[in-house]
Formats: C-alpha cells, sequence, structure tokens
C-alpha cells in the first residue's frame, strides 16, 4: 500500500470515529432524590458511607447530619459512626456517654477539645450537639441496636506533649491512617456497617485517603457523598447550571450523568444543601469566650508548634469568633 492510500485510509477512518462521536448520546443529567433514603438504601450495598462534611463548622450540614441519624430508617441499617472531630484517646469515654452513663462535663470535653487540630475547630457547639443527638437517639433503641460512634483521630495525650515527653507533629501525617485502622478493626473485621464523617479533602479516591486505602487494601468499596460548597458548587453548577433549582436537600448520584466529570469523578454523589449564599456557620459560644484559661490553652497549643505567625494568626481568629460576644 502505498504512503498516499494509507493516509487516505487513516484519514477515513479518523472521519468515521470522529462522526460516531458526535452522534454518542449526551450523558443524561443527575436527578435529585430524597437523601436520607438514598443514603440508607446506599448501605444496604455498601458497609462504608463516607459523608463529606462541607466547610467545617457549617449549620447546614450539621442539620441534616442530625436529620439522617434521627430518621428511624438510618439506625436500622448502621451501627457505626466515625468521626474526625474525636481524639481516640477518649474512646471508652465516648461509648459510655453515648449508652447514656453519667459523664461529667469536664471529661467529656476533651475529646474534641484535645484532638490534633490545634485551631478549636471543633469547639463549635454543633459538634457536641451532635454527639448528643446520638446520645438521645440511642435512648430509644434496643442496647443491641445502638449507635457507636467511633473518634478517628490519633490518640495524642496533651499532657505529654506540654511536659515535653511527645510531639503533636508527629501525629499530623497519621490522621488518615489511624482512621483507616479504625474502621478495620472496628467496623470492617466485625462485619459492620459504618457512616465516616470527614472533611471532603479526606475522601479523595488517591494516595492514602480514607477512602482509597480500604478500597485498595481490604477490597471493600465505599460509597463516598460529597456536600456541595464554595468551590464544589461552582464545579456543580457549572457541570449541570439547574441544580439551583433542586429541592433543598437532595443527593445526586454522579457515575454516569453529566456530573461525571473529572472535577466530581473521585465522588459517588454529591449532597445539595442550597447556594453558598445561604451557608451560615457555627461559632464559639460566650463560655469559652470569656474562658481565660481555654483561651490561654489554644494559644499555648500553637506556641508548642514553634510557629510564632500561627500564634498571631490564632488571637486574631479567637478575637474574630469572640467579638459579637463582647459587652456594648
Amino acid at each position: 500500500m502505498t504512503g498516499l492510500l494509507q493516509a487516505l485510509l487513516f484519514l477515513s477512518t479518523l472521519g468515521v470515529a470522529r462522526n460516531a462521536e458526535s452522534q454518542r448520546a449526551p450523558a443524561p443529567p443527575a436527578v435529585p432524590v430524597e437523601p436520607i433514603g438514598a443514603i440508607v438504601e446506599a448501605f444496604r450495598s455498601h458497609a462504608i458511607v463516607a459523608l463529606g462534611e462541607g466547610v467545617h463548622g457549617n449549620e447546614q450540614s450539621h442539620a441534616f447530619r442530625l436529620a439522617l441519624i434521627r430518621d428511624p430508617r438510618f439506625a436500622a441499617v448502621v451501627n457505626d459512626i466515625v468521626v474526625e472531630c474525636g481524639n481516640a484517646k477518649y474512646q471508652e469515654i465516648m461509648d459510655r456517654f453515648v449508652r447514656g452513663d453519667d459523664v461529667p462535663y469536664e471529661t467529656l470535653r476533651q475529646v474534641w477539645q484535645n484532638t490534633t487540630q490545634i485551631s478549636g475547630v471543633w469547639d463549635y457547639p454543633i459538634y457536641e450537639e451532635f454527639f448528643r443527638a446520638v446520645r438521645n437517639v440511642n435512648a430509644s433503641l434496643p442496647r443491641e441496636r445502638q449507635l457507636r460512634v467511633l473518634l478517628g483521630d490519633p490518640p495524642v495525650d496533651w499532657d505529654r506533649v506540654l511536659q515535653g515527653k511527645d510531639d503533636v507533629g508527629k501525629w499530623t501525617p497519621e490522621r488518615d491512617h489511624h482512621a483507616v485502622g479504625v474502621i478495620r478493626g472496628e467496623v470492617i473485621s466485625k462485619g459492620r456497617r459504618a457512616l465516616v464523617i470527614y472533611g471532603g479533602g479526606h475522601l479523595f479516591r488517591a494516595g492514602q485517603s480514607l477512602v482509597s486505602q480500604p478500597e485498595r487494601d481490604a477490597g471493600i468499596k465505599v460509597f463516598t457523598i460529597a456536600t456541595a460548597m464554595s468551590t464544589m458548587f461552582e464545579d456543580l453548577i457549572a457541570l449541570q447550571p439547574d441544580a439551583t433549582s433542586w429541592p433543598i436537600p437532595s443527593l445526586a448520584t454522579v457515575r454516569g450523568t453529566s456530573l461525571d466529570a473529572k472535577q466530581l469523578t473521585y465522588r459517588d454523589a454529591v449532597l445539595y444543601l442550597g447556594p453558598p449564599s445561604a451557608m451560615t456557620f457555627s461559632r464559639l459560644p460566650p463560655s469559652l469566650c470569656s474562658d481565660a484559661r481555654y483561651l490561654e490553652m489554644r494559644l499555648e497549643r500553637v506556641r508548642l508548634t514553634g510557629a510564632v505567625d500561627e500564634e498571631s494568626r490564632m488571637r486574631e481568629q479567637l478575637k474574630r469568633e469572640c467579638a459579637s460576644h463582647a459587652p456594648k
């Protein structure tokens, strides 16, 4: 075959391929559905469902999580809730609390105040409220069906850090690895089902994330849900503009739809809670803003990292957080 004939044959084949591509039907749009029922249904085929929190402190995502765990369908299929906002060192305390035992508040608050996160993000009231909501749900359930809250953050001991016997910095790279160990040991190995609530950055299907590790190493398929906020909201609307008319809240599966693009491929579904302009955020309560010991504790932990700029940033953050509580 001459070079000219080969070229003509290639161009002909290319034209057929392009014609077939142009005639291929576009992906159908994603269809929003009632989200709680959809999540419950996902548990029938997945032992692990990972729900991205969206922006930490967001009150709309918190309200949805409360509605989810309070729905009777949830406790009928789920055993455990794995959370980012609690130090695993205090797992026994959390176990006692959610099953209804008396736990002094000074003891309980160590769960969220003593994590690896020196910013104090978990001190927003919505996180304590979530733990109390699980406790209240459990009060209406038989012991064998009660929900267990598993604390996913590594067991840093701040007393040892303050004494110079430990370094909090060593725990930061271990955050996802430790949580995966909790999921393997307390959920997968026991044949249980768990809702995992973490920031969306921990739920990528890449590297050593909370999703990629169990899927790769244990063969456990995770159903992953992104909460559409900020840049994720922009991706959602760019791919499907009519999403702004979806019911609030609603959930839509991604695979095989117009949302199945690069920005969303690591998720199985997206949770829509409204536009960013409608989002509101929890903030530190007056009781902490007026607690000198608490404020100094937060600053001291920042100083232990050795980052002078971070201490200044933390002071400004606390000032902004507490400004609305100041006497007029």
